[in-house]
Order: C-alpha cells, then sequence, then structure tokens
C-alpha cells in the first residue's frame, strides 16, 4: 500500500493567530473594493523617526551589507545594555543580550530553550495570542488563569501561588499588557516575585515592547527585585516604541544560559538579523528619544478620544488601560440578540457580524482567552477612530 504524504502532527496543536486572520480579512474585503475601518492591528501609524531611517541609509552606503553574528552586533548588544541600565536600573552583560528578528522570535527562543514536553506554564489571561501556540509546539502544558475586570486583568499572588505545580517551570506575562493595555505596578510585581521567591525553578519571562506607551508613570520590571533578574527573561524590541514594525528587530536579556541556548537555537533558524536593522537600531536606543515621546502623547490623546467614545454606548463594560494602545471592552450583553435573523453567540459572531454589517474590524476576545470581549486598537488616526466607533455603535444598535 502506498504512504499518504503527511504533514507535522505538531501543526495540529496550533492555529492561525486570530489578529491575523482579522486583518487577513479586511485586506480581503478591502481588496473587493468594500470600505474597511481596520481597527485588528497592533501596530502604531507613524512612520519610523527620520533619524533612524538615516542611519539605515548610512549603514548601506558604508557597506553594512554581509552576515552579522547571530547574537548581533556587539555595538547593538552593548546599546540593549545601556537601555536597560538607563531606563530599567538593570544591570547585564553583553553576553546576555541576544538580538533577533522581531520580539516573537525572541520569544520563541525563550520557550524553545527552557520548556520540555509536560512542563507546565502559567499564563494570566487575556494575554497575546503566540504565547500559548509556541508551549503548545514544544509539547508544553498551558495553564491559563483567567483574570477579572474588577483586577484591570491582572494576575493576584493568590491565583499565582494557587496554579503553581511541582512541573510549573514558566510564568508568561507582559506588562503593558495586549490586549488589555493594563500596567502593573512595583508594589504588584514585587507581591508576584514574593511568591516566585519560594519557588525557585520557575523561570519568568516579562514581555515588556509596550514599555514606553505607559500612561501612569515610570516602567517596571520584575527584574528589579532581588533574586529575579537571575531567573527573568526580558523581552523588548522596536516594534511599538519606536514605530519599526517592518524593520524586524527584537531582543531578550536573560541569564547567560538562557541567553546561551536562545543563540544556539537561533542560529539554526535564521542565523542573525538584517544587518541593515541592526545599524538603525544602534542609532534608535542610543539617540534621541522625543520622536517617542511625541508618539506616546498623541496615543495618550487617542486613548482619551477612544474612551469617551465607548463608555457612553449602551452595552459596553470597560476600562479606561493604563498602557499600548488597546481598549478591550466586555461585550457580553449583546450575545443572544441578532440582526435579520443573525444571532450573536459570542465575541467572535460579534466580529464577524461587525466586520459584514458595520464594515468595521475587530479582534475577538476568545483569541485572548477572553470570550465576553472584544479587542479595538486605536493605534489609528483620530479620523478612522471616529469613523470605526461610529460605525460600531450604529452596528451595535441595530441588534435587537
Amino acid at each position: 500500500m502506498t504512504k499518504q504524504l503527511e504533514l507535522a502532527e505538531r501543526l495540529s496543536r496550533i492555529s492561525e493567530p486570530q489578529t491575523i486572520k482579522m486583518a487577513k480579512l479586511s485586506r480581503e474585503l478591502k481588496a473587493q473594493g468594500i470600505d474597511i475601518v481596520d481597527l485588528s492591528i497592533g501596530e502604531p501609524d507613524f512612520d519610523t523617526p527620520v533619524h533612524i531611517r538615516e542611519a539605515a541609509k548610512k549603514a548601506i552606503d558604508e557597506g553594512f551589507t554581509h552576515y552579522t553574528p547571530v547574537a548581533g552586533y556587539a555595538d547593538l548588544r552593548q546599546a540593549v545594555v545601556k537601555k536597560l541600565q538607563r531606563d530599567n536600573g538593570l544591570e547585564y552583560t553583553s553576553e546576555q543580550i541576544i538580538v533577533s528578528t522581531g520580539a516573537k522570535q525572541s520569544i520563541a527562543n525563550t520557550v524553545l530553550s527552557v520548556i520540555n514536553p509536560g512542563d507546565e506554564v502559567i499564563i494570566p489571561t487575556p494575554y497575546w495570542v503566540t504565547y500559548s501556540e509556541l508551549v503548545k509546539l514544544c509539547q508544553g502544558e498551558v495553564v491559563f488563569v483567567p483574570c477579572s475586570i474588577e483586577n484591570k486583568y491582572k494576575i493576584t499572588p493568590a491565583q499565582l501561588e494557587a496554579a503553581i505545580t511541582p512541573k510549573t517551570k514558566l510564568f508568561m506575562f507582559s506588562s503593558p499588557c495586549n490586549p488589555t493595555g493594563s500596567v502593573y505596578s512595583k508594589e504588584e510585581l514585587k507581591a508576584l516575585a514574593d511568591v516566585f521567591a519560594r519557588y525557585p525553578g520557575i523561570y519568568i519571562m516579562a514581555d515588556e515592547i509596550y514599555e514606553y506607551i505607559n500612561y501612569v508613570g515610570k516602567h517596571e520590571s520584575i527584574a528589579q527585585f532581588e533574586g529575579m533578574q537571575e531567573r527573568t527573561i526580558i523581552i523588548n524590541g522596536l516594534s511599538k516604541g519606536f514605530a519599526m514594525t517592518g524593520w524586524r528587530l527584537g531582543y531578550l536579556a536573560a541569564p547567560k544560559a538562557v541567553a546561551k541556548a536562545a543563540e544556539n537555537i537561533q542560529s539554526q533558524f535564521t542565523s542573525a538579523t538584517c544587518s541593515i536593522t541592526q545599524r538603525a537600531a544602534v542609532t534608535a536606543l542610543t539617540g534621541d528619544l522625543s520622536t517617542a515621546h511625541t508618539m506616546v502623547a498623541e496615543f495618550r490623546e487617542r486613548r482619551r478620544l477612544v474612551y469617551d467614545l465607548l463608555r457612553v454606548i449602551p452595552g459596553l463594560k470597560l476600562i479606561e488601560p493604563d498602557g499600548a494602545f488597546y481598549m478591550f471592552p466586555d461585550v457580553s450583553a449583546f450575545f443572544g440578540k441578532s440582526f435579520e435573523g443573525e444571532v450573536i453567540n459570542n465575541a467572535d459572531d460579534l466580529c464577524m457580524y461587525l466586520l459584514h454589517k458595520a464594515n468595521v474590524s475587530l479582534v475577538t476576545g476568545s483569541a485572548f482567552e477572553q470570550p465576553d470581549c472584544i479587542r479595538m486598537s486605536y493605534a489609528a488616526s483620530r479620523e478612522k477612530l471616529q469613523e470605526g466607533i461610529r460605525r460600531l455603535a450604529k452596528g451595535l444598535g441595530q441588534l435587537v
């Protein structure tokens, strides 16, 4: 009997991210001539600052067009070290820094470096979609911990301790958070660190990619507390704070053993990231941050605009986020309602209804393990935000 061609079994463990799916659907509808307001994608609508672009052009002219070290150029890794010292008060060496093609690869390197089949990974929800999929690829066991809107979707020390078992190997979280915009305070992180102090065999992955987009004060890292830096892997990059999504550069700062493991893994997948991007990144990290501050100031104004427009729509329940550029309203009040015979059973149905009937693209909360919510990005112009929310309000108002 002839054996049939088959794909790898591991593909059955993962699915396409809903964030990418909705962006893809939006593009397809736009290609058909339909006017879609896309508020699904988490990408700053600003261009990369001029001084960073000029650094890239200069790098091309100076011949930086060859292979680079897997872990990144030495001066770029040192720039990351200085950034961590300047912004976070954390002391690292260059050997603890690994530069990758985006923060997503840094997260993948982390999970591949520390997770064995059967290891448990605690993820507070709502969470960024890729965390759990990477754990599944490594045959780890995901332990979701649902967090309430009353606590701004942040895990409590009691919840953390209750989730820990002898199999727990890794804790993954983000602050500021995608999708909720929640930010952990120094006191909240210290309380979590106190729990981890009782369980020395657990790594912590702190995703800090939205670090600069913080509306409530100084960014705080869990790595600052006694004993935590030795077991924390910090994930960061240039996409959000410097409007460099297409440049694809992220990095991790980790204990030397984890950094070395991540370097070995990366050498087999992508080798090093783009040489031109790395030269631009040196300028971004060491240069003037005023353009980043200006961008964040605009996000702050958009946050106020969007929050004020959303909170008066009957049926929506939401909190004002402290960071990032997302609103994450609870829309469960609309479940069971219908329009022209189309019943809205959940947030998935609601997002598809709003896409096709109101022509506004959002992301279902089920993608983030919070099925009562939807995610709206306000990384778009004020005009698009106002029009998108007008369509949203009209669409919701038609449900009976």
